[in-house]
């Protein structure tokens, strides 16, 4: 079983309890929290992982990371410090970090956040509260929502739980699930009676992300010791050079001298 996270727009009434939750979760206070809000103009941080945001008038929902099936940040990552569980979570090993951000980069979502005030920062990003999954308890945000707009579970028994909701009732939902097969699908799903698109939700391609990158990310070292190989045969044609036209000075100087002699 891979977990999954259904969101349904149509509940969510913009309370943010989730987002205070989770911030609850990981030491933030509250003030904090609401501070990050004003902060950040997209509303995450690293000390904010939860958002919930304005789609359209009278409509929210809630944002973080979405745990992609297929993940480009673990593609990106060049030491392991993110890796895909067997469970479905998407978590982070900040022992490993080496604080690249090649994550953040990959990220079709923009979710990674960096520690930027820190002297020694990390990545941070929601890892759906994977230690409260292994003590056998929701998700903080699930655990907190009032609306139950958050429904945890069984990734695909959530998809079809979620198509037989747009089944059921056409009139009220968009007939799409967003994370059922965008960018090789992600672990939190949507359905909706507006369109996602504030979400941040980009153009879906057929591949995923990781199929694009890991060719880049695999000649990586390939690319870094051409490149060390390059500078270095530049370093000593140059230092060559110098030597040369050193040693050419110093002939010139001695014959001058031995010229002046003879003139003596």
């Amino acid at each position: 079983m891979s977990y999954g996270i259904l969101v349904d727009t149509t509940k969510c009434k913009g309370c943010e309890r989730c987002v205070l939750a989770c911030a609850a979760r990981n030491n933030v206070s509250e003030p904090q929290a609401i501070q990050e809000k004003v902060l950040n103009r997209d509303g995450l941080s690293a000390y904010r992982l939860t958002d919930v945001r304005d789609i359209s008038p009278g409509h929210f929902a809630k944002i973080s990371c979405m745990h992609c099936v297929d993940p480009s940040c673990v593609s990106a990552c060049l030491v392991g410090g993110i890796t895909k569980t067997n469970e479905g979570p998407v978590v982070y090993d900040r022992e490993k970090c080496i604080g690249c951000r090649y994550c953040m980069l990959a990220c079709p979502f923009h979710i990674p956040r960096y520690e930027w005030d820190k002297i020694v920062p990390y990545m941070a990003k929601c890892d759906m509260c994977f230690d409260r999954l292994n003590k056998g308890e929701l998700p903080a945000c699930v655990d907190a929502c009032p609306e139950k707009a958050i429904k945890f579970g069984d990734r695909e028994k959530l998809l079809t739980e979620a198509q037989t909701a747009i089944k059921n009732k056409s009139d009220l939902y968009i007939n799409h699930v967003w994370g059922a097969k965008e960018f090789g699908g992600t672990s939190i799903l949507y359905i909706s009676d507006v369109d996602l698109s504030a979400l941040g939700w980009p153009e879906p391609i057929p591949a995923s992300i990781p199929s694009l990158t890991e060719p880049l990310i695999h000649t990586t070292p390939i690319i870094g010791m051409t490149v060390a190989g390059a500078l270095l045969a530049i370093n000593w044609t140059v230092k060559r050079r110098i030597k040369i036209a050193a040693e050419d000075n110093q002939k010139g100087s001695e014959s001058n001298s031995a010229e002046k002699k003879s003139h003596e």
